[in-house]
């Protein structure tokens, strides 16, 4: 079970506001572009400018947004006739992109080891890769979980509400990432295998 079977609940709550979007002249591309943007700028503040550990209650903010604005992309493409080549690749390129930014941050975190905050970085990118690449193998785009971006999102907005309210974080959570790592690993190792399971 991941979050992203709660996508068209949270869809629907969004229609109306698509709607006015799309009568603004507001395109799918360019609430992708937007979200990928600030996501970085997030990032990179948060870990080179290293406010405090109150800055970080900006991540579960940032995140639930973030999530509204992935919707609303994909809203406006389908249901607007904004679908492109160009958003497809831009879809799957800034996600990958905007996770990348937004764990940058936690590598400076104690007690969090930056290689595993690097690995989990990494691993993100390839289950995104193994979910994106199903179609090539006459599958559909996997979103399987247990660990799929949504659910990413999540638990880094989570971890970054921990340490906002408590200031620092215990010894023992230095495990959640390794543990996050292998998690995203099954993750991997589900999509590419439900995709090989659906394509024959």
């Amino acid at each position: 079970m991941s979050i992203y079977a709660l996508k068209p609940k949270f869809q629907a709550l969004l229609r109306p506001l698509v709607g006015r979007l799309h009568a603004l002249g507001v395109t799918a591309n360019q609430v992708t572009l937007a979200a990928c943007a600030i996501s970085i700028a997030l990032g990179i503040w948060l870990y080179a400018a290293a406010p405090g550990p109150a800055a970080f209650l900006l991540v579960p903010l940032w995140m639930f947004l973030r999530m509204a604005f992935n919707a609303i992309d994909g809203m406006l493409a389908r249901e607007f006739g904004q679908q492109s080549k160009l958003g497809a690749y831009l879809n799957e390129l800034t996600d990958v992109v905007a996770d990348a930014a937004l764990a940058l941050p936690f590598a400076a975190v104690a007690p969090f080891a930056p290689v595993w905050v690097a690995t989990f970085v990494v691993l993100a990118g390839l289950s995104e890769f193994a979910g994106a690449l199903g179609p090539t193998v006459g599958a559909t785009r996997r979103y399987d979980g247990p660990m799929g971006k949504s659910d990413r999102a999540f638990v880094l907005g989570a971890i970054a509400l921990w340490l906002g309210i408590a200031g620092l974080l215990p010894s023992w959570t230095a495990w959640l990432f390794p543990a996050l790592c292998a998690l995203v690993a099954w993750t991997i190792v589900r999509r590419v295998r439900n995709a090989l399971r659906e394509a024959r």
